[in-house]
């Protein structure tokens, strides 16, 4: 259900503003949503794991409350961000 590290080192470099940038808005929702993404699969073959249901609820507020944050921020960060994860807003 987590991401490997290579995959994690992966998203870390696709979407960070420097180098050795882990910190970022950004990154933090570029990880955030694939952790989401592998949860998704996972509910597809286990409907009632209630347990993790509770996990995926917190990382997607989690991921929401970054993303208002960038928003008050910098609308242009936000604006490529969200067209480069292709998440809904």
């Amino acid at each position: 259900m987590s991401i490997t590290q290579d995959r994690k080192q992966a998203v870390i470099t696709d979407n960070a503003r420097a180098d050795k940038d882990t910190g970022s808005p950004e990154v933090q929702v570029a990880i955030l949503t694939e952790r989401i993404t592998n949860l998704q699969d996972h509910f597809a073959k286990h409907a009632k794991d209630n347990h993790s249901r509770r996990g995926l609820l917190r990382m997607v507020s989690r991921r929401r409350s970054l993303l208002d944050y960038l928003k008050a921020k910098d609308v242009q960060r936000y604006e490529a961000l969200i067209a480069k994860l292709g998440l809904r807003k």
